[in-house]
């Protein structure tokens, strides 16, 4: 078992320190864009945000949408139905004269997400006068300069989107931890190459790219509108520019319960829209958990046999170590990005380095749960996924 333990300890340390080479460029990637100012680039556009239930901070993160920054923007909010808890709170913002506020009530869905389904609706309530939709998320609060510097880079005719992640801040309690924690990867996944891919929580687009890469279409039986806008592009031969200067802080609230429906349904969407980065990462959680496995019962056996156990101690640390570093790498690139997150980022560095080593076991579960399901559960309504171009609402 010792000599098994060491064959795959040394393996995975291997790949820690590539993991360790990819965080040093997304620093540098990260520092270079810090000190790049935006092109000049202020078209019309129309800031589409979906609603749905009165979520926590909902009033609060629509309240950031009003304040960008920006001369030329209208803000439409939308939902399935009027009688929605979250269209009573965007109500109040309806009556606003700068930025101009819309409300768009979508209908019910049939055969897509709701979400996109409110999405499709919005973008057909948009006026000609607006050259560049921007899709954001209920759940972020971006800051005043984000849309200018979003927006920017579509100064490039020949760009497809452009698209940034979010950064989630812990909220209270392990669950909250362990939901930054899980992201964190997630969020430093997209770089400077090429196979970047659109979040739906903060993606610019040009309306003629949207109309020829026939998004609208690619939407309309889909459950995930930021990989099906990303399949969109790529049909087209559109590149997507991912933006880290854009990171949308996010504060979710949440249980154990709520961890596990998030995560589970991230990666079974995953597995149906883009199932070679789902076996990609499948593979890497797998072989860490595997290896920390081993090294357990290599330990125990060590024990046993009254063997010495330094030696396989120093290489079931190695590979924790090595993600924590990762960590480390992570909280300096986004302090970083964004100089005021510093303090809270130093404050909850524990979060997003005691905790990478667990990591990779909470996604070894979300994994395991994706490969025997395509059902998912998503703001109260019951989908199965059962292809790219087919969706089934179960419960609503």
């Amino acid at each position: 078992m010792a000599d098994l333990f060491y064959l795959l300890a040394t393996l995975q340390i291997l790949l820690g320190v590539y993991a360790i080479s990819e965080g040093v460029r997304w620093l540098g990637m990260a520092r270079r864009r810090a000190m790049t100012p935006p092109a000049f680039y202020s078209p019309s556009v129309a800031v589409i945000c979906p609603v749905k239930g009165a979520e926590p901070g909902l009033a609060q993160n629509l309240q950031m949408l009003c304040e960008f920054d920006y001369p030329t923007y209208e803000l439409f909010l939308v939902a399935a139905s009027s009688s929605d808890p979250g269209y009573d709170i965007a109500r109040q913002f309806r009556n606003r004269t700068k930025p101009k506020v819309q409300l768009v009530v979508a209908g019910r869905p049939e055969g897509c997400g709701e979400k996109v389904n409110n999405l499709r609706a919005a973008v057909e309530q948009v006026p000609p006068e607006f050259d560049v939709f921007v899709f954001v998320d209920s759940d972020g609060r971006p800051g005043r300069h984000w849309l200018q510097h979003l927006v920017a880079p579509l100064s490039n005719v020949n760009l497809g989107a452009a698209t940034t992640m979010r950064w989630v801040f812990p909220g209270k309690g392990l669950a909250g931890a362990l939901m930054a924690a899980w992201n964190a990867p997630i969020t430093t996944l997209p770089g400077e190459l090429k196979n970047n891919f659109c979040w739906g929580g903060g993606t610019a687009i040009r309306r003629e790219v949207f109309e020829q890469a026939q998004v609208r279409e690619f939407w309309r039986t889909s459950v995930s509108d930021d990989f099906s806008m990303t399949q969109a592009l790529q049909r087209a031969g559109k590149a997507i520019e991912f933006l880290p200067e854009c990171l949308v802080p996010s504060y979710p609230q949440t249980d154990f319960d709520g961890l596990m429906e998030f995560t589970n349904r991230q990666i079974v969407i995953a597995r149906v829209y883009a199932p070679k980065l789902w076996m990609q990462a499948g593979a890497v959680h797998l072989y860490y958990t595997l290896t920390i496995l081993c090294g357990l019962a290599a330990l125990v056996s060590q024990l046993a046999g009254s063997n010495p156990i330094l030696q396989v101690l120093v290489l079931m640390l190695g590979p924790g170590l090595l993600a924590a570093a990762r960590g480390v790498l992570r909280i300096v690139a986004v302090g970083e990005l964004f100089p005021a997150w510093r303090a809270q980022l130093m404050a909850q560095s524990w979060v997003w380095t005691l905790l990478a080593p667990a990591v990779p076991f909470l996604f070894c579960a979300n994994f395991f749960v994706s490969a025997f399901t395509r059902k998912i559960r998503w703001r109260g309504i019951r989908y199965e996924l059962v292809s790219p171009g087919m969706t089934r609402i179960l419960i609503r």
